[in-house]
This record gives structure tokens, C-alpha cells and sequence, in this order.
């Protein structure tokens, strides 16, 4: 079995994607100018340490670049007792930001998958889901990545995903609708070709209004 490959720190990583990346020093300095654009005043006491704040809650909310989600999926088990049902982790909560207005994206995943002679430990189904959740997203691209993670390494014989979530570029700006939810899904292999794997994956994960409770 293979290890899983330690992740690579955030300054690195993101480095190794962009050559052209900023110091920290200049990020802050751009949140300072970004103050100053609202029109407040970056020097007074409640804003003086905030470019240095902001710089740290990036490298938090965007520590999915520093990490390969693949990973996470490297070491499986193969003594299930030749268990080939579905196997489906639901309600898994995430948190993401829109890449359009860098407004939060807050909802909840589906995972399932139909093993073929493996299976992989469920924490590591959430941490793929977190890896792809915490960059930069748009829920449709974030929804096809997970599905192809766990299609790429696990060879399943289907991998199902749906995700729910609000959006808050549409919530708290622009058209200014809140209660509003998204849904989206990739249905891969068996959950797409199947319709009774579909149904049934679908009717495991239930209502999904349901999961939007926090």
C-alpha cells in the first residue's frame, strides 16, 4: 500500500502554479490598498492589523492548493468480504469560496461509489471533498473534480456526487436572494448508465433540503 504523500505547504505549492506569486508583504499591502478603496482608513486601531489577518485567512480558506486530493484516496482496504454494494457519505459539510466575487460558497456533499474490489476509509472521501472546496470554485467544476478524483484512483465500478450549497455572491449582493440553494451532480459509470443505481443513491442521500441545516 502506498503512504499518503505529505501535503506540500501553502507558499510552495501555489509558487510552483505561479511563478509570478506576490510576497506576503505585497498581499497585505493590497488588502491595505483595498481598505482605503472602501474608503475607511487602513492606520486606525480596528484596521491596523486586518491586511495581516486577511492574509492569514486566505492561506486557511485556500489551503486546498497546497494539497493533491488524489492522495488521499492512495492507501485502500481490500478484506470487505467481497462487499460490492454502494458505499455513500452524505452531508458532508464544506465551506468554498466563488472565484467570480470571492464570496463564500457554504453547503453540503453526497459521495458514493460502487467498489470493485476496494474500499477507502470515509474520512478520506471528506478530505477529498475539502482539497477541491477550499480554492478558488464554481460549484459545477467542484462537483465533476470530486466525482473524477474517486473515478481516476479507485477504478469503481460508478462514482455518484451531488452538491447542494448557497451562495453568497447572489445571497448578500447582485439580485440579493437568500434562502436560495444550487443543486448539482456527475454521475459516473453504473449511476449513469443504471437508472435503479441512480434511484437508489439518489433515495439514500434523501431530502436534501434537509442537509442545508448546519
Amino acid at each position: 500500500m502506498n503512504a499518503i504523500t505529505p501535503a506540500r505547504d501553502f507558499n510552495s505549492a501555489v509558487s510552483a502554479a505561479a511563478p509570478l506569486r506576490p510576497s506576503r508583504a505585497e498581499a497585505e499591502a493590497a488588502v491595505e490598498t483595498l481598505l482605503r478603496w472602501t474608503g475607511d482608513n487602513p492606520l486606525r486601531e480596528g484596521l491596523r492589523d486586518t491586511p495581516a489577518r486577511v492574509a492569514r485567512a486566505f492561506e486557511d480558506w485556500f489551503s486546498g492548493y497546497a494539497t493533491d486530493p488524489e492522495d488521499y484516496l492512495t492507501r485502500t482496504f481490500e478484506e470487505v468480504e467481497g462487499y460490492d454494494e454502494m458505499v455513500v457519505l452524505r452531508g458532508i459539510r464544506f465551506e468554498s469560496h466563488c472565484e467570480h466575487h470571492l464570496a463564500p460558497i457554504i453547503g453540503h456533499a453526497h459521495v458514493g461509489y460502487l467498489p470493485s474490489n476496494r474500499v477507502v476509509g470515509i474520512s478520506k472521501l471528506a478530505r477529498v471533498v475539502d482539497g477541491y472546496a477550499r480554492r478558488l470554485q464554481v460549484q459545477e467544476k467542484m462537483t465533476a473534480q470530486i466525482a473524477n478524483c474517486i473515478q481516476k484512483v479507485l477504478v469503481p465500478r460508478g462514482v455518484a456526487v451531488v452538491i447542494e450549497a448557497a451562495h453568497q455572491c447572489m445571497t448578500t449582493r447582485g439580485v440579493h436572494k437568500p434562502g436560495v440553494g444550487m443543486v448539482t451532480s456527475t454521475m459516473l459509470g453504473a449511476f449513469r448508465e443504471d437508472p435503479m443505481s441512480r434511484r437508489e443513491f439518489l433515495a439514500v442521500i434523501g431530502n436534501l433540503s434537509s442537509h442545508q441545516e448546519a
